[in-house]
């Protein structure tokens, strides 16, 4: 069996994180860079897919040079190889670049299951699954707590407000899994030094057939027009209750309109 397994590398989110002022984007270089916790959950599902029915694990990511230290722990973690797609054209990129991004790397793999985290915590826009089944023409199986492939065939529950739903569908097929599938395991020694010999394959827009105006801040279907910093926050006041402490609280209240 071929997996592929897409992650990224995302701002950690106990950083503080900001925008450049010169295009409104992400400012990465300003807050620490981790490993999309989601996307931990979704090389372990492709590694156990692996351990039951063989084959091999590919990871997937889009993101500058920097993100090659996320693709490093994947492969420690026990994936075969890597594809890393990175082009300064892909810098701004929406949700609608990225999966055409990405859907074109898939294109030049094999796969019998594409495997993802249902999203990522610097956006949270968590359509990536779908969007690139979509872009491929083949089904999505998304919000997976569990999976398991039968032969030619993908099986997945699906958490929801009254309890789960079974769905299942041929393969090829997109799979989405939330963190409560697994729980990821972490590199060995062992897995971090045969990490360093694994390809990496670097793939930028040229490669992929795509043109620099679709992609990137000139492709992007959203953007932010401004932004401000938060304001810095203020004293609060203090009462002492000499016996109206809550009616005063229930008038603080209702100024606010919360009650």
């Amino acid at each position: 069996m071929k997996i592929v397994v897409l992650v990224k590398q995302v701002p950690d989110t106990w950083s503080d994180r900001t925008l450049r002022a010169d295009d409104r984007t992400v400012d990465r270089d300003a807050a620490d860079a981790v490993f999309n916790e989601m996307d931990e959950h979704g090389v372990e599902e492709a590694l156990k897919l692996k351990e039951a029915h063989g084959g091999e694990v590919t990871v997937l990511s889009m993101g500058p040079e920097r993100t090659s230290e996320t693709i490093r722990k994947a492969l420690a973690m026990g994936a075969d190889a890597a594809v890393h797609v990175s082009d300064e054209a892909l810098h701004g990129s929406c949700a609608v670049g990225t999966s055409a991004a990405l859907a074109a790397a898939l294109r030049t793999l094999e796969f019998d299951v594409v495997v993802v985290g249902t999203e990522a915590s610097d956006a949270r826009v968590g359509a990536l699954g779908a969007m690139l089944a979509e872009r491929l023409g083949i089904p999505a199986l998304t919000g997976a707590r569990s999976v398991a492939v039968d032969g030619q065939t993908a099986r997945i529950e699906r958490q929801n407000d009254s309890g789960y739903e079974t769905v299942e569908a041929d393969l090829p097929v997109v799979i989405s899994v939330i963190e409560k599938i697994n729980e990821p395991r972490y590199p060995s020694f062992k897995g971090i030094m045969a990490a360093k010999k694994k390809p990496v394959q670097t793939l930028g827009i040229a490669d992929l057939g795509l043109a620099a105006d679709h992609v990137g801040l000139a492709g992007a279907t959203s953007e932010v027009v401004d932004f401000a910093p938060r304001p810095p926050k203020q004293k609060g006041e203090v009462i002492t209750d000499e016996g109206t402490g809550g009616v005063k609280l229930a008038e603080f209240l209702a100024a606010q309109k919360i009650i």
